[in-house]
């Protein structure tokens, strides 16, 4: 895995924090999030979301976009947003979802664990690609942690140029489904989008990843 260079700033993108420019660009983030709709995000996956009422866990949530659309539905939702102005944001805009909002990060989600909650479905959107490779090894293992037993957690892969000032690595869905695999979790589906924002050279990995110790009967084969 390698640190990949945005070519504006020319830096290595392995210096930053993974959550650097969200807190200053919230706003503007959030108008881009909220302008693709949940179910055009998810669609190529939404077979495998659990029917509600589910516990469902939203790591990243940004703007609370796809958390709200969830608790719409039926679903028991906690978002996990490290960054506080997106944090807020997503609150604001979401204000009358039954939304649990939490502080918390990868690759621990040290919060989480500590309430000792499982989930059924678990979102990771345009999360992954900003850990390093020891990072997603720990935060494989947390999420293993926090799916309950036939829960799946859908995981999207950036790839393409970063912008500046972000951190983000070139991960591949070959490397992330074997990962997974060494922590108990059988990859459901394994596909590519083109960017719903039409970012030159952005394109998507999707991966449903499930635990399978008992599988929920509803999730099809």
């Amino acid at each position: 895995m390698r640190a990949v260079k945005p070519k504006a700033a020319g830096i290595m993108t392995s210096s930053v924090a993974g959550t650097a420019g969200y807190d200053e660009q919230a706003k503007t983030l959030a108008e881009q999030y909220e302008s693709i709709e949940f179910e055009t995000v998810h669609r190529d996956v939404l077979h495998l979301f659990p029917p509600p009422p589910s516990r469902v866990l939203d790591v990243g949530a940004g703007s609370g976009r796809d958390a709200a659309a969830l608790a719409g539905r039926g679903h028991h939702v906690v978002a996990a947003e490290p960054s506080s102005e997106l944090r807020l944001e997503g609150q604001r805009r979401h204000a009358a979802a039954a939304i649990d909002w939490i502080d918390d990060s990868l690759p621990d989600l040290a919060r989480l664990r500590a309430r000792g909650e499982c989930f059924d479905l678990v979102l990771l959107s345009a999360v992954w690609m900003h850990l390093d490779a020891a990072e997603q090894r720990a935060a494989m293992a947390s999420l293993a942690a926090l799916l309950a037993p036939g829960g799946v957690a859908i995981l999207s892969l950036r790839h393409g140029p970063v912008p500046a000032g972000r951190r983000m690595f070139d991960v591949t869905a070959d490397e992330t489904v074997t990962l997974a695999g060494a922590h108990g979790l059988a990859c459901r589906h394994s596909g590519t989008r083109r960017d719903p924002h039409a970012r030159p050279g952005v394109n998507w990995s999707v991966l449903a990843l499930a635990r399978e110790d008992l599988p929920r009967k509803d999730l099809p084969g």
